[in-house]
């Protein structure tokens, strides 16, 4: 009779009892967890300082998912992507390149500008160059051997810099001096390894360790040179189109705007 009423009670447990207690039987089967989420973002070099502190942020909030960015020129990005690059977003340094992605069919949705750049010329702490008496025309001094900048054939801040020595009246002069990079941060590397005396390089990167520390920098007059407009899109061969889309509109919203505006940018009218 006693065994009976035991049984009798038993069929009582709620069912979520006796899985949770299967559950902890050895050799029982670990809970199904959410498959982990990766973002991939093709982005200009001079971005690194943002999206270091940026995914840092996102990925806290946000379990669970990874962004891994390829950092480089945006030209060259522009050509992998129309070669079927498998990036799931792209932030580039001139508004040009995702707007021909639109035009291409090869975006999903349309561009976005996120960002105005600025250009500065950097140069070593102990330099003997005075960047805010003599400006570009320090540029012409015997102890500048080499000017580092990003190749203008595919990195936008490189052709700002070369506008903006075409507006002093400086370009022929101060050309035969130029060690170009694949992306203004291969021109840093220059600067800092002493292979060039001078650089120019995006105010972002300048601000930040190791260039502010190592150097001292100049700001150019953002009438210089045509607006460094910097824009994005999400592709249409993207893995995680709504991971991306999430993204953007952090990048465009209130954290990310403050970011960007901390590491010198000026922000687009929203």
């Amino acid at each position: 009779m006693r065994n009976l009423e035991a049984r009798k009670v038993s069929t009582k447990f709620p069912v979520r009892v006796l899985v949770a207690l299967f559950a902890c039987l050895p050799g029982a089967p670990a809970p199904a967890l959410a498959a982990p989420r990766l973002l991939t973002v093709a982005a200009a070099s001079n971005l690194e300082p943002v999206l270091k502190e940026a995914v840092r942020q996102f990925e806290a909030a946000h379990p669970g998912v990874t962004v891994r960015t390829t950092l480089g020129a945006s030209g060259r990005f522009f050509a992998q992507i129309q070669q079927g690059a498998p990036f799931d977003l792209f932030l580039a340094a001139d508004a040009r390149y995702p707007a021909q992605l639109v035009e291409a069919g090869l975006a999903s949705g349309k561009d976005f500008p996120y960002a105005l750049g600025r250009l500065a010329i950097w140069v070593p702490a102990d330099s003997p160059l005075d960047l805010e008496k003599e400006g570009l025309s320090s540029l012409l001094h015997l102890s500048v051997r080499r000017v580092a900048l990003g190749n203008p054939a595919v990195a936008p801040y490189g052709v700002a810099a070369e506008e903006a020595l075409r507006e002093a009246g400086l370009l022929e002069r101060v050309k035969p001096k130029w060690v170009l990079g694949e992306s203004v941060a291969q021109a840093a590397q220059f600067a800092l390894s002493g292979s060039a005396q001078a650089a120019f390089l995006p105010l972002s990167l300048v601000i930040a360790p190791p260039l502010s520390v190592q150097g001292r920098h100049r700001t150019l007059p953002a009438t210089s040179h045509r607006p460094i407009v910097q824009a994005g899109v999400v592709l249409k061969g993207a893995r995680e189109p709504e991971l991306a889309r999430t993204f953007v509109d952090w990048l465009l919203g209130p954290a990310g705007r403050a970011l960007l505006a901390r590491y010198g940018y000026e922000l687009p009218a929203r």
